[in-house]
């Protein structure tokens, strides 16, 4: 599960994995993964009260809409406090505030000093985003990452195609030494483009990219991104060794009908009846028939 590198994102991922393995205990334990760029700080959106005294006459609101309880009114002050630690800047208080006294800017933070407080929380992978011409950037940050390899399960490597494509990932396999326990290369045919449209045209990006890259004999895994929906899996040939696709803005459209309620039990039955949905999506990776390469493994990321 690919998030955003907020300790508080992953905190309540882990509270929605820990809510569907309540309902089907038989599941497994998906890997939460974070994402960074090379060579960019980690970009937070924080809830912060632009004058610290809400109105005697306030109702509000903005408590009844924070799914995480980031919100806790004092009876004190007659104010609202914010635990930045749980709040992940979905922003539902910003617009239901009477008057106007809740903001949510961008709060940029070295990747140096949030990686450890993630590692702290269980986080099991990494999906570094990277350009082709940026290996220097991404060496730095895999100086950094090196000494915490071995307690994590797999680093990802996010691309677009360009020029010169193949001899750049030949140098971040360089770069990398040693190599992860497992690698994935993800092929971003198109970047934030699945939910576009649901047809197969926004698809075709990514399997072109992802012939590409299986065509270089690299090792370890690929999996398809940017423009992947419902119609990428008709679309690919079973003799590729496609290790598994990510869902991104394709799956947050489809779910997002099941994150428009209150915070606690309410928001916790919608969560539920989104499961299905998922596993749905999910469901036609895992019983793809392919063709499995030696060095690959049958997979699914999402």
């Amino acid at each position: 599960m690919d998030l955003a590198a907020d300790p508080a994102i992953v905190r309540a991922a882990q509270q929605g994995i820990r809510w569907a393995q309540a309902e089907d205990p038989q599941a497994g334990s998906p890997w939460v993964m974070v994402s960074i760029n090379d060579g960019e700080d980690v970009h937070f959106r924080k809830a912060v009260l632009t004058d610290p005294v809400c109105p005697a006459d306030c109702p509000q609101p903005c408590v009844a809409v924070c799914p995480p309880h980031a919100l806790v009114p004092l009876t004190t002050s007659g104010t609202v406090h914010i635990q930045a630690d749980l709040c992940y800047g979905c922003g539902r208080c910003e617009p239901v505030c009477p008057h106007r006294r809740i903001a949510t800017p961008n709060h940029p933070v070295p990747v140096v000093e949030v990686l450890p407080s993630l590692i702290e929380l269980g986080i099991q992978a990494v999906e570094i985003h990277t350009h082709i011409g940026r290996q220097a950037q991404f060496g730095q940050l895999w100086a950094y990452l090196r000494p915490w390899l071995r307690q994590l399960e797999a680093v990802s490597v996010s691309f677009n195609d360009g020029p010169g494509l193949e001899g750049y990932l030949r140098d971040l396999l360089a770069l990398m030494d040693p190599l992860p326990k497992v690698l994935i290369w993800q092929a971003d045919g198109r970047p934030m483009s699945g939910d576009i449209a649901s047809g197969p045209g926004t698809s075709k990006a990514t399997l072109r990219l992802a012939h590409k890259v299986l065509s270089m004999g690299l090792p370890g895994y690929v999996q398809l991104a940017g423009g992947t929906n419902a119609q990428t899996v008709p679309l690919l040939d079973p003799r590729w060794p496609v290790a598994g696709l990510a869902f991104g803005s394709y799956a947050r459209q489809l779910v997002a009908t099941y994150f428009q309620g209150q915070a606690g039990s309410a928001h916790q039955q919608e969560l539920t009846a989104g499961i299905p949905l998922a596993k749905q999506l999910v469901a036609q990776v895992k019983q793809r028939p392919v063709a499995v390469a030696p060095r690959f493994h049958q997979t699914s990321f999402s």
